[in-house]
C-alpha cells in the first residue's frame, strides 16, 4: 500500500478569513497595521493546523503494465498462465487436506516451470495448447468443485464422493503435469542422443576409446561406408 499525505485546507482558509475581518475591524494603513495582520493570521493559522491536521490514506499501489513479448498467443498463455497459477495458490491455502495441498504445490511448480520453459522457447507453444485448453482449465475446475465441498462442513454421500474422486485423480493429474513438461524437451533429447553415438563412433574409430566391441563396430561402418561411396 501506498501513504499518501493529503494536507488539510482549513488552516489556509481560517488565515485568510482572520486577515480579512483584521481589515474590517481594524486600519491598514501602516506598516505596524500590517505587520499586525499578519502576525494575527499566522497564528489562526498555527492553532487551526494543530486542530486540523494532515490526514494520511493509504492506496492500493497502481497495476504494473503487464509484460508483453510481441507475440499476442505468448502473451495470452502467459496472462492465461499467471491466472492460473494465483487460483492455485488460493485453493492451496483454502483447502485443508495436506495431501491435495501439496500435490497443488507440486503442479503449481510444474506449470511454473512449463510456463517458463515456453516463454524463453516461443516456437513450442503450439505444444501445450491443449494443456492450456483442457488439461489446466479442467484440473482448475476439479479443485475448485473439491473447495466448494469441503467448505460445506457436512458429509454426505454426494459431498463425500465428489470429494473422493477429486482426491483420487490427484497423483494421476501431477503424473500428466509432469509428463507434459518433459515433453517439450523431446527435441532436445533426440539432439544429445545423436550427438553422443556420432562422439562414440569418432572415438572408437580414432582409437580413443578402451571397449574393442565398440571400436570394430566402427571399423564395419566405416568400411560400409567407404564400399557405398566407391559404388556410387
Amino acid at each position: 500500500m501506498k501513504k499518501i499525505v493529503r494536507k488539510s485546507t482549513v488552516p489556509l482558509y481560517a488565515a485568510g478569513a482572520a486577515w480579512l475581518l483584521y481589515a474590517l475591524l481594524f486600519p491598514l494603513y501602516r506598516v505596524s497595521h500590517f505587520i499586525t495582520a499578519i502576525l494575527v493570521a499566522a497564528a489562526v493559522w498555527g492553532i487551526t493546523r494543530l486542530i486540523f491536521k494532515n490526514k494520511v490514506e493509504e492506496v492500493p499501489e497502481p497495476e504494473p503494465e503487464p509484460e508483453t513479448t510481441g507475440n499476442e498467443a505468448l502473451d495470452k498463455m502467459l496472462k492465461d498462465g499467471a491466472l492460473a497459477i494465483s487460483e492455485m495458490k488460493r485453493l492451496d491455502d483454502a483447502i485443508s487436506d495436506e495431501k491435495i495441498s501439496a500435490d497443488i504445490e507440486r503442479l503449481e511448480d510444474v506449470s511454473s516451470r512449463i510456463f517458463d520453459h515456453v516463454k524463453a522457447n516461443p516456437s513450442k507453444l503450439p505444444q501445450i495448447r491443449k494443456f492450456m485448453n483442457y488439461y489446466l482449465p479442467t484440473t482448475l475446475k476439479l479443485l475448485n468443485a473439491y473447495d466448494r465441498m469441503d467448505a460445506q462442513g457436512v458429509e454426505g454421500v454426494n459431498i463425500s464422493s465428489t470429494k473422493e474422486g477429486v482426491a483420487g485423480i490427484m497423483d494421476k493429474i501431477v503424473v500428466a503435469f509432469e509428463k507434459q513438461f518433459d515433453s517439450l524437451f523431446g527435441d532436445q533429447a533426440m539432439d544429445i542422443s545423436t550427438d553422443i553415438t556420432v562422439l562414440e563412433n569418432m572415438m572408437a574409430r580414432e582409437g580413443l576409446t578402451d571397449d574393442p566391441i565398440q571400436k570394430v563396430r566402427a571399423e564395419q561402418k566405416e568400411r560400409e561406408y567407404a564400399r557405398f561411396d566407391f559404388k556410387d
